[in-house]
């Protein structure tokens, strides 16, 4: 049973910066993808950064250049450093894993099965 446990949200104004954190069990990475989502009130949920198995990293160009998303195996954690934000960014932001897929279709969020509870990201201006 894979779990994901996010954690590091919070408040933040305009051009600060947050690190969020996913602490995995259950998963073994080497083959589909692993990820960050987030979903604003009123909007789809959508990738925000991915890493496949082959240790490919694709971002939504809204992000690129401001977050940074890494894995570390020995921690079991995902991470993602965001970097210069922005009101735009304020959304809930998940975790979530899945199996058989690989490049930027890591970040379509349709057909994940695996979901954490999500962490709340606030950026006022």
């Amino acid at each position: 049973q894979v779990q994901l446990v996010e954690s590091g949200g919070g408040s933040v104004q305009t051009g600060g910066s947050l690190r969020l954190s996913c602490a995995h069990s259950g998963y073994t990475y080497g083959s589909g993808c692993i990820g960050w989502f987030r979903q604003a009130p009123g909007k789809e949920r959508e990738g925000v950064a991915t890493i496949d198995g082959d240790g490919d990293i694709n971002y939504a160009v809204s992000v690129k250049g401001r977050f940074t998303i890494s894995l570390d195996n020995a921690k079991n954690t995902l991470d993602l450093q965001m970097n210069n934000l922005k009101p735009d960014d304020t959304a809930m932001y998940y975790c979530a894993a899945e199996a058989g897929r690989s490049g930027w279709l890591c970040l379509i969020p349709r057909g994940y099965p695996y979901w954490g509870q999500g962490t709340q990201v606030t950026v006022s201006s």
